[in-house]
């Protein structure tokens, strides 16, 4: 599991992600539904991404975002709800 800190790390791990499946910036953005632009600002480290794009990317590269150190909301299934507009 990858710890990440920064957005740079955030962009440094997606295109790590990315070149692993063997996907071009413009396929992956076709597959995520975003622009290539937001794939190379994300790639690129820009802090002000559009977390409903970045989420959709995280889905088609086969990752899953969890935020450890918050608490559980009673009731909820936080895990659920992976609808990301796509």
């Amino acid at each position: 599991m990858a710890s990440v800190g920064s957005p740079r790390q955030l962009g440094e791990s997606r295109r790590s992600a990315r070149k692993q499946l063997r996907l071009t910036q413009p396929q992956l953005a076709l597959a995520a539904g975003v622009g290539v632009r937001f794939i190379v600002d994300l790639e690129a480290g820009k802090p002000t991404v559009r977390l409903e794009n970045l989420l959709s990317v995280i889905d088609v590269l086969g990752s899953k975002v969890r935020l450890i150190g918050l608490p559980e909301v009673a009731g909820k299934d936080l895990s659920e709800g992976t609808d990301h507009g796509a």
